[in-house]
């Protein structure tokens, strides 16, 4: 069964979106919809992605600036069984209630309360319990890779808690001209920050305590963890835990890969599209096990890491694929997803 799906919001998430349902053999991007007239809603259209208006009011101005525009957001949800909310925090919300009148299964972004659909997923912890359902919320980059981390420990009944600190970039980076925190670092006003709780909302037995703060960059969070672990084990059961996970790739200080920029620079050469990394860059030589203390550090790249979240959380609403296991490994195989992203050669030559 070809899923038909519509994508509300062409921004950084919604552009990324867009062109991985287009690459999956079982979906079909039926369109995007949009209330901008800027570059970004322009591409898509030289793409040849159909373009709906997402409100009355924008198609004149579409169609001013030459973009076609093949109807309203209610035109293309009477055409869809998914739709993929990617329209700013907030206003995604107030969304809902068209979905739900157009009889449309809706995926939310994490920057809406859990309360807004009532469930939250990544696909590796809970896949099962969003099938068939109307709408699910992907949480957020941050939220989504402390459940891919501490989940693959916890599954393994490695993981009692774990306390760590989120070094966040100030801002996407193509947003970087219109402001952000510049030469200094903000802390975030709270303890814990939001990431823990939200994370107890996919896995609701995580002891989990989260700080954050905001620094003067753009490319990509930094995480760093102390792990108490239900037992004293060897670093490489801790390794081996994390390599059964899916969506973690291992790279190594070793290897030249020393900054955020460097991992960056590293998709890029890889040839992926827009230099994205869907998977989590877990730093293989820095992990420290002493006893039943594990310290660890990772780099999350917000704008992409929810993407093949998303993908999935597609299949389990229409409830085309019942199996999570067999949805993310359909997804992780169309995208070109990674365990390790330099070849054993490779690394064994950097040794």
């Amino acid at each position: 069964m070809t899923i038909n799906v519509a994508v509300n919001g062409y921004g950084v998430i919604g552009k990324r979106v867009a062109d991985a349902v287009r690459a999956m053999p079982d979906m079909e991007l039926v369109g995007v919809a949009d209330v901008a007239t800027d570059w970004r809603v322009r591409t898509a259209a030289g793409l040849g992605i159909d373009v709906f208006t997402a409100a009355q009011d924008a198609g004149t101005a579409m169609q001013a600036v030459g973009v076609p525009v093949a109807g309203t957001l209610g035109d293309l949800l009477d055409q869809v069984e998914v739709v993929v909310d990617t329209t700013p925090k907030k206003v995604a919300a107030t969304n809902l209630q068209a979905y739900r009148a157009a009889r449309v299964k809706a995926v939310f972004q994490g920057g809406e309360s859990h309360a807004t659909t009532g469930h939250s997923f990544v696909a590796q912890a809970n896949y099962a319990t969003a099938l068939g359902r109307d709408t699910t919320r992907v949480v957020s980059c941050n939220t989504t890779s402390i459940v891919r981390v501490l989940g693959a420990l916890q599954d393994a009944d490695l993981l009692a808690r774990a306390r760590g600190v989120l070094i966040r970039r100030a801002t996407d980076p193509g947003e970087s001209h219109q402001g952000g925190v510049m030469n200094t670092v903000v802390p975030e006003a709270s303890i814990p920050s939001h990431q823990g709780p939200d994370a107890r909302t996919v896995l609701p037995d995580l002891d989990v305590v989260t700080m954050a703060a905001k620094a003067a960059h753009t490319q990509t969070h930094n995480h760093y963890w102390t792990l108490q672990l239900t037992r004293p084990a060897s670093r490489e059961e801790v390794l081996d835990a994390l390599r059964a996970a899916p969506r973690i790739a291992f790279i190594r200080m070793a290897d030249g890969l020393t900054a955020l920029n460097t991992t960056v620079e590293l998709m890029r050469d890889l040839g992926r599209p827009r230099g994205d990394m869907w998977e989590v860059a877990l730093w293989e030589d820095v992990l420290t096990v002493e006893g039943d203390e594990v310290y660890l550090t990772y780099q999350v790249y917000n704008e992409a890491i929810v993407v093949p979240e998303t993908i999935d959380a597609i299949r389990a609403l229409a409830g085309t694929v019942a199996d999570g296991a067999i949805s993310i490994a359909m997804t992780d195989e169309v995208l070109g997803m990674r365990r390790e992203f330099l070849p054993d050669a490779v690394r064994a030559t950097a040794d």
